[in-house]
């Protein structure tokens, strides 16, 4: 994106893997959740089954793991785009097939386009907005033009594109295809399913592609199979009895208390801190400003007080976990202090619309730490709702001027947090603010939360080492009230908007990130979430078979990169 690539023309594989890795195995994965229904990921309807895209489709170009954003030949060999970066041309790789063998064409893409932004998930329309033109120049040539636009990262994000068979969708249902196997274009493809409840892959002894630089030492496995559990608990015993080989614990309580047994205290199960260092991005309390009395800031901040993340890490996380204060969390995008003499030269056009502290004030989510005590923080909340137009009457925190009581909805999926929720919940009710916790299965929560249908749920805004065009999905108003968009907040701000056009526009590194920590004052100012907190490391553990390369890529660990022993391999 900015700057030379790392790796040069002649490279022979990604510094991060083992190029003499054996083939060979089956990986057995878990997932927790209430199963799946269709084998399309690129569309809006449906629960796409665990996987399919990352083995089943490859795009035009691959990142590597060990750089902000540099791309690299897949399906597309080679390409060509201007000093201005107005358009991109791809040029095919001629051995390109689909996973039935039929040749991968300029036409294929072209149409993969077409589809992806006429009938795919609205992500893709958004993504791709400034596409102005596409023009297939011959069988293996394909052009992208982005008419008056300075964005210089469209020919990267283009090359991100999956390439879908046109063939295949010609004669199929895009939108409504469930459960029928497509034709694809990856390494893998699905070798049985029970629908619902596990899918397999299996490696295609007939890929084009395995042996070019950028897949050498991946993709290692024979096979890969995903089962699905309705309840993580369940899941963790089932590892432990070896029923699936890796997993990556999201609990601090399990990672400090549940991984005991015979298989750990012999070495067959391997435990292990894996340092990243990949943006963490914001995990929080995500409030729906859509919703009143959501919708107003001092109302959102006022509730963030309620919030003892101190405690719970004490008491709940074992002290596993750092605060987040940061929207770019674990990263130099992330702003801090004042704000710097480059950064002010951005807002200060914006001053009289935004908050008067992303002048003043570097951002620290409420604490309880020091001098610090929830009580004087619940006082902190009372005032700032009171300046909001609220009072108590009879015990409840009530809207002055209507009597409406203050209370919302917490949605969640997983049960294990509830012990998480509930101490927010208790704490708020001392304001006398009425808060309800709705656990529901994942296929709801996720239609709900695509539909905007909540109040306040958890979420990761995960974020990457250089942002860009999937800061509008994030932000834009245009995507504000678009269902499926990732603008689950509802932020709808023209200041936003500004920012992260010029993020997008960013010439060098330098102003990306000064633009970025702009960007990042507004958000945190804003009070649209109650930060949570972030791990600078991977939680991971796995049966002994399975071995990983010794050098570990700033973006952390992948099990495309990892190998079975063969003498053990399953």
């Amino acid at each position: 994106m900015h700057g030379a690539p790392k790796y040069g023309p002649d490279f022979s594989h990604f510094d991060y893997v083992n190029p003499d890795a054996p083939k060979g195995g089956m990986l057995r994965l878990a997932v927790v959740a209430n199963g799946y229904d269709s084998f399309n990921p690129f569309v809006l309807k449906g629960i796409g089954a665990a996987g399919i895209q990352t083995y089943a489709y490859d795009s035009l170009l691959v990142a590597s793991a060990d750089e902000p954003f540099s791309m690299y030949g897949l399906i597309a060999e080679s390409m060509e785009t201007p000093e201005d970066r107005s358009y991109v041309t791809f040029n095919i790789n001629p051995d390109a097939r689909f996973s039935d063998g039929e040749p991968i064409t300029a036409e294929d893409v072209a149409y993969t386009f077409k589809l992806l932004t006429e009938e795919g998930h609205p992500f893709y329309r958004s993504y791709y907005s400034e596409v102005s033109k596409v023009t297939v120049e011959d069988k293996l040539k394909v052009r992208f033009d982005f008419g008056d636009t300075k964005n210089h990262e469209l020919p990267l994000i283009l090359g991100q594109m999956p390439v879908l068979p046109k063939h295949y969708w010609e004669n199929h249902d895009f939108e409504g295809s469930g459960l029928s196997v497509p034709v694809s274009s990856g390494p893998y493809t699905i070798e049985n399913f029970e629908a619902g409840r596990s899918v397999t892959y299996k490696r295609n002894p007939d890929y084009w592609a395995k042996d070019l630089p950028v897949n050498v030492g991946r993709d290692n496995f024979d096979a890969i199979r995903y089962d699905y559990y309705s309840d993580d608990t369940v899941a963790l015993e089932a590892f432990k009895a070896g029923n699936y080989d890796f997993r990556v614990e999201s609990s601090a309580k399990n990672w400090a208390t549940a991984y005991t047994g015979d298989a750990l205290k012999s070495g067959k199960i391997k435990k292990e801190n894996i340092e990243h260092e990949r943006p963490a991005g914001m995990q929080a309390f995500v409030f729906n400003t859509r919703k009143a009395p959501l919708n107003n800031a001092k109302v959102r901040q006022a509730l963030a007080y309620g919030f003892d993340f101190d405690w719970a890490n004490r008491n709940l996380f074992y002290n596993q976990y750092t605060r987040t204060q940061s929207y770019f969390e674990n990263s130099e995008l992330a702003s801090s202090g004042l704000p710097s003499k480059a950064e002010l030269e951005l807002l200060e056009p914006y001053r009289d619309q935004i908050p008067p502290e992303v002048f003043t004030k570097e951002y620290h989510p409420p604490s309880t730490t020091g001098d610090h005590t929830l009580r004087d923080n619940l006082r902190t909340a009372m005032k700032l709702l009171k300046e909001a137009g609220y009072e108590i009457r009879d015990g409840k925190m009530v809207n002055a001027k209507t009597g409406k009581p203050l209370g919302f909805e917490i949605l969640i999926w997983q049960k294990t947090f509830e012990r998480v929720v509930l101490p927010f919940k208790q704490n708020l009710a001392k304001l006398g603010i009425d808060v309800d916790v709705r656990l529901v299965d994942t296929n709801q929560y996720i239609q709900r939360v695509r539909n905007f249908e909540f109040d306040v749920v958890v979420q990761s805004l995960a974020q990457s080492n250089s942002p860009g065009n999937e800061q509008r999905d994030y932000w834009d108003s245009s995507n504000a009230d678009r269902a499926g968009s990732r603008n689950t907040i509802g932020v709808n701000d023209p200041v936003v908007d500004a920012l992260v056009s010029k993020i997008i526009q960013a010439p060098d590194r330098e102003s990306l990130i000064t633009r970025t920590r702009a960007l990042d004052r507004v958000l945190l100012w804003g009070h649209y979430v109650i930060p949570q907190w972030y791990l600078g490391v991977d939680r991971v553990a796995y049966w002994h078979q399975l071995q990983r390369p010794e050098t570990t890529p700033s973006g952390g660990i992948d099990p495309r990169d990892w190998w079975m022993t063969p003498d053990t391999g399953k």
